[in-house]
């Protein structure tokens, strides 16, 4: 347990905080770990070591470690959908799959418009059911991530999964490598990083009726590490993996904090009862710290 690691840059990171909080590494010995998805109903906690092609499960009452799934597809991104099951994007079988309750596995998404999928990296499920997804390369571009092959599709996109059509549809084509994404607590708008660019970038898109996006302005960028995994606290404030930190932005873009962590950030997810500890793959390692915020509600 690490002394507190807040870095206030603004008054009102104060009260996001309690300074008396302390960064806890609750699990090491991964390659890269990635894709947290908290599970309030077993108070447990899933996320991927991608190299090691193993998804790992921490228990909140006991804090034991076991492995969840292995091999595990070199899944990346996963997230929890309306029903309680597990979705996860696997980057080896370029697809997107879902745990069932009885433990089997649904492949969602693996083609479009004929082709494989790139590499589906991180997802996120909005209040319709429907299922928004990002589409980058690094699972082909070698085999520590992934399976190394060529790429069938023509660009990297963002993807829409409709719930009851099962319709695949581009809602974004002009990210160079799309990663992480997130909705705003009302869905009104989606957030979704880049990190195909030379520095962290963060656009910011209006979500329509239909599940059509507009805008796409750069809402955020950081010259200290490229954002990939993100989520959004109950009023809005978005909270970011940063290099080797977490960013703390309100809804008007302003950076107001940070917390230092000691490895790279990878992605991160709200979770605990009260949905105020944030838990934060880095690297190596599974950390946590609990927060005054509570994370957006899901549905």
């Amino acid at each position: 347990m690490t002394p507190h690691p807040f870095d206030i840059l603004d008054p009102r990171f104060e009260d996001c905080i309690r300074t008396s909080a302390r960064l806890e590494q609750l699990h090491t010995g991964s390659r890269w770990t990635e894709g947290p998805a908290y599970f309030p109903a077993l108070r447990s906690l899933i996320w991927s070591d991608i190299p090691n092609e193993r998804m790992l499960r921490w228990d909140e009452a006991s804090g034991a470690v076991s492995v969840f799934r292995q091999p595990s597809g070199y899944a990346n991104g996963s997230t929890v959908d309306r029903e309680g099951r597990l979705l996860s994007c696997e980057q080896g079988g370029r697809r997107v799959v879902r745990t069932e309750h009885d433990g089997r596995l649904t492949v969602l998404a693996d083609r479009y418009q004929g082709r494989r999928l790139n590499s589906p990296n991180d997802l996120v499920v909005k209040s319709d059911g429907s299922i928004w997804f990002t589409d980058p390369p690094y699972g082909i571009t070698s085999n520590y991530e992934g399976i190394q092959a060529e790429q069938e599709q023509p660009g990297c996109y963002v993807f829409r999964l409709d719930p009851v059509s099962g319709e695949l549809r581009v809602v974004a084509d002009d990210f160079t490598c799309p990663n992480g994404l997130a909705f705003s607590p009302d869905e009104r708008l989606l957030y979704i990083a880049d990190t195909g660019l030379e520095r962290g970038a963060m656009r910011r898109f209006e979500v329509g009726s239909h599940g059509s996006l507009s805008g796409g302005e750069l809402f955020i960028s950081c010259e200290t590490g490229r954002y990939d995994g993100f989520r959004l606290d109950e009023t809005g404030r978005l909270w970011t993996s940063a290099g080797a930190a977490v960013h703390c932005h309100e809804p008007d873009g302003s950076l107001i904090g940070r917390i230092a962590v000691p490895e790279r950030v990878s992605n991160l997810v709200f979770g605990g009862p009260k949905r105020n500890r944030l838990f934060i793959c880095a690297t190596t390692s599974l950390y946590s710290v609990l927060l005054a915020v509570n994370g957006a509600k899901t549905f």
